[in-house]
């Protein structure tokens, strides 16, 4: 893998099922992604994008083929280290933010990096913080904040832990367009700012064109 390149998967395959009813949710996907870079995985429902996008993640264990990550391949982690590794180096932004409701949004924030019984940079926290414009919310409640902002607390939490990428599974998808414009504008600038590689799923091409690359999938295979 060259040095530039983040991500990899080779002749990746997800197979449901046997027989005359198998579905081929992934049917060979090979992919390569440039660290840095904001990439969108755009396609109908059902064209694969969600599966591809678990195993990504690690989410998720292939029928056959191979997903790298930087040098580490994840197949060739046992459930434990693929934990610890999803949690250091894989952040998640989810369609429905994923908060906890008990915590407030600084606690929200950091609860990953806790977890996994690290200390928070916190100065680099704070900078995320400004750059989303959540100073103000930092002791509110989940549920005392919109979708968008909500949906910012989950940006930054995924960001908090300097991971190698983030994987944004439809994070506009609760979202009004003026909303969801501007959540797309500040994972663009998060992306350049911090040199984030960021992949984003999306049913919406109007949104994926805001994004560095688009990759199409249908049928489970990448079409362009």
């Amino acid at each position: 893998m060259s040095a530039n390149i983040i991500l990899q998967t080779k002749n990746l395959k997800k197979y449901y099922g046997k027989g005359g009813s198998q579905v081929h949710a992934l049917d060979g996907v090979n992919l390569e992604i440039e660290a840095g870079k904001f990439v969108s995985i755009i396609g109908t429902s059902g064209s694969g994008k969600s599966t591809l996008l678990n195993m990504l993640g690690g989410l998720d264990t292939p029928t056959s083929g191979t997903v790298t990550i930087g040098n580490t391949e994840l197949s060739g982690l046992k459930e434990e280290q693929l934990t610890t590794f999803r949690r250091r180096r894989i952040g998640f932004i989810f369609q429905n933010y994923n908060l906890i409701p008990t915590l407030n949004v600084w606690e929200n924030i950091v609860f990953p990096i806790a977890m996994d019984g690290q200390k928070p940079d916190k100065r680099f926290i704070e900078e995320i913080v400004g750059l989303l414009g959540l100073e103000q919310k930092l002791h509110s409640l989940p549920n005392a904040l919109s979708g968008g902002q909500q949906q910012r607390v989950a940006i930054a939490r995924a960001l908090a832990s300097k991971p190698d990428i983030i994987l944004a599974d439809e994070p506009t998808g609760n979202l009004d367009s003026k909303t969801s414009d501007n959540v797309v504008h500040l994972l663009q600038m998060t992306s350049q700012r911090f040199q984030q590689t960021i992949i984003m799923i999306t049913h919406n091409p109007e949104i994926a064109q805001l994004t560095d690359q688009i990759i199409r999938i249908e049928d489970g295979r990448i079409v362009s």
